[in-house]
């Protein structure tokens, strides 16, 4: 089984400067090969396989002796995170793949001659031990290590790792519950928990705004801009450390203290569409919460499901099933006209999730009343996933004529 850990790496001087022409020979490539894969396409309509993307660089090599400041299996990693990007796009799990520029976050991939000395990972020879705070130990073989630099500059190591033990069977067998996300109380649980919305651009939203005042103020292509366009985006970092911790948090509790999950499918793609709310939704993380939970109970044999984003939970009355025609979002509670029972919306929303959830899981099936599952492919028939791309270079590629 995989696991990922990222830990923060302090690079002197030196090596500072050698990761600088590294990522910029890595994403010189990038940009390269990304460039000569869609003029590829335009004239004969088939793309480049990983095979061909990397066989251009021995030829690049000579014509651009400056990318040897990079270690060679990091610039032939980057073919395959090139071929990947495109196959997510193709899968429709992902955007077409996009230039890189040397703004913003810059990251390469080590696949091998990588390990950890003490206090100190080893990297190729130029550029050499790098301190590295080990917050926490792990146990297995390192499979990839991808280093990365932030726009606040601040240097990370994410470490792949491959533990050797089997992902567990899930089991259902326990206590089970029901996950209502909103904007007021960022989580509402089955068993009548409520979780406040941490709120946390709101609450540095002062301080962002007065550091991108100073930053409108300062003159294009200044060393004074750039350190302005530094201290934004440290403002951003710190904001989005402080949503992930809230959300591990979180998510650790609830997977600990529960065997069932269950969760809406929420279209929050959709669902920012709105520009009223556009800006709070975002700010909750619901997806990247959804993620963790996912992966966090698989990785302990528990079982996580989502429900159909049509079904009408806050609508229907869990004592007696009675749905109600209409219910607007600014009525937090309401009284069933059958049984006379008052809900809290919320509350009644996460427990028809449990009970829905737990009707499916018992059905043996991941169907809802509602028509199943609502994630398709932009419409595209499923069989189009198991085709397999015709790309020049492939051994598998045929001419058409």
């Amino acid at each position: 089984m995989y696991k990922a850990y990222k830990f923060r790496i302090y690079p002197d001087t030196k090596q500072q400067q050698a990761l600088a022409k590294a990522f910029g020979c890595c994403r010189w490539y990038w940009n390269y090969s990304l460039d000569l894969c869609q003029k590829t396409y335009q004239k004969t309509g088939k793309s480049l396989s990983r095979g061909a993307i990397q066989g251009l660089l021995p030829g690049l090599k000579k014509e651009y002796p400056w990318l040897s400041d990079a270690y060679s299996q990091c610039l032939q990693f980057v073919a395959l995170n090139l071929s990947r990007a495109y196959q997510n796009f193709f899968e429709k799990r992902a955007k077409l793949p996009r230039f890189k520029s040397k703004h913003g976050r810059q990251s390469m991939s080590y696949p091998a001659n990588v390990k950890f000395e003490g206090d100190y990972l080893k990297l190729n020879r130029k550029i050499g031990k790098i301190y590295c705070r080990r917050h926490r130990d792990f146990e297995g073989t390192i499979k990839t290590v991808t280093i990365s630099k932030n726009s606040d500059g601040k240097y990370y190591a994410s470490v792949t790792v491959d533990d050797g033990l089997e992902k567990p069977e899930t089991s259902t067998e326990g206590k089970a519950v029901g996950i209502d996300l909103g904007l007021t109380d960022f989580a509402v649980t089955s068993d009548g928990s409520k979780f406040d919305n941490p709120r946390h651009l709101a609450k540095h939203q002062q301080n962002l705004k007065r550091k991108q005042q100073k930053l409108s103020r300062k003159q294009k292509g200044s060393n004074t801009r750039q350190k302005a366009r530094r201290l934004v985006a440290k403002v951003h970092s710190k904001i989005s450390r402080c949503r992930e911790d809230f959300l591990h948090k979180l998510s650790r509790k609830i997977v600990n203290e529960n065997q069932v999950i269950a969760v809406e499918n929420l279209n929050v793609k959709g669902m920012v569409k709105n520009h009223n709310l556009a800006k709070a939704i975002s700010d909750c993380g619901w997806g990247m919460f959804c993620t963790m939970l996912k992966y966090k109970a698989e990785n302990e044999g528990k079982t996580y499901i989502e429900v159909d984003r049509f079904f009408p939970s806050s609508k229907t009355c869990h004592v007696c099933l009675n749905q109600v025609d209409s219910l607007p979002l600014e009525i937090r509670n309401w009284t069933c006209e059958h049984c006379h029972t008052n809900h809290d919306r919320d509350i009644n929303a996460s427990i028809n999730i449990r009970n829905e959830a737990l009707r499916i899981l018992s059905l043996g099936t991941s169907d809802t009343a509602n028509g199943g599952n609502v994630r398709r492919l932009g419409g595209k028939i499923s069989y189009l996933l198991d085709a397999i791309p015709n790309e020049i270079g492939n051994p598998n590629y045929i001419a058409c004529n």
